[in-house]
């Protein structure tokens, strides 16, 4: 079997004297769509930032690309490839849609910048509209595509989505999850971090629930959707 690409091992983060995360651990392998799914408040932004050495782990590994990341400066896991599209989009507001794609290439993937400009353009045509429009006058939706394009900048070998669905439309939505297929059809790992568990389960080939800072539950996504565990706990079945 391939080795994984991000091997999360009895991971283990807070803050201060809090206790977030108890000792979970995971596996994305290349190529998969992986969902973590939770409400508000159990833990998941927390692993995204331990993953993206935002904040510091206490305890376990984090291994990507066969590389021991666990508490590596942030800027080091960018340069590897583990690409982190925030929640709350952090675009930068008042600077132009090309200037916050421009940005995504920073410490990674410089010299291609001009050829990944053109393909972010190809999935997103609507950016290519407002290349020169302030980024905060962007609709909510074309401003989680710009969070999305300044990833994709960077040419990542995992991507993390952390609530791509939150606060749109459910017209966006639709076309924010069929956005992720896409993405993953062309080889992209992707770990999609979200409270939308329906629809995450429909494009993840496995998934995580998240309850209290551990898995709960794990398994195929396909599975997963027909469990009365998860129907009952999440989906008020």
């Amino acid at each position: 079997m391939a080795e994984a690409l991000l091997a999360i091992d009895g991971l283990t983060a807070g803050y201060g004297q809090t206790e977030i995360l108890r000792g979970i651990s995971m596996t994305v392998e290349p190529g998969e769509i992986v969902a973590v799914l939770g409400s508000n408040g159990v833990g998941k932004t927390t692993l995204n930032k331990v993953i993206s050495g935002v904040c510091g782990a206490t305890a376990g590994r984090i291994v990507f690309a066969g590389q021991d990341i666990t508490n590596m400066a942030p800027e080091r896991i960018v340069a590897a490839g583990l690409i982190h599209v925030p929640e709350g989009r952090k675009i930068f507001p008042n600077m132009t849609v090309r200037e916050n794609l421009e940005l995504g290439s920073y410490r990674r993937a410089k010299a291609s910048r001009a050829t990944n400009l053109e393909k972010v353009f190809e999935t997103f045509p609507r950016l290519m509209e407002r290349t020169r429009q302030a980024a905060g006058t962007l609709s909510g939706g074309e401003q989680q595509m710009l969070a999305i394009g300044r990833g994709l900048m960077a040419e990542p070998r995992l991507l993390i989505l952390d609530e791509p669905s939150l606060g749109l439309s459910p017209l966006l939505v639709e076309e924010m999850f069929g956005l992720v297929r896409r993405i993953n059809a062309d080889g992209l790992a992707v770990m999609l971090v979200e409270q939308n568990v329906v629809q995450s389960l429909e494009v993840a080939s496995r998934a995580f629930i998240l309850e209290n800072g551990v898995f709960a539950l794990q398994g195929n996504a396909t599975d997963l959707a027909a469990s009365d565990d998860l129907r009952r706990a999440y989906l008020g079945m």
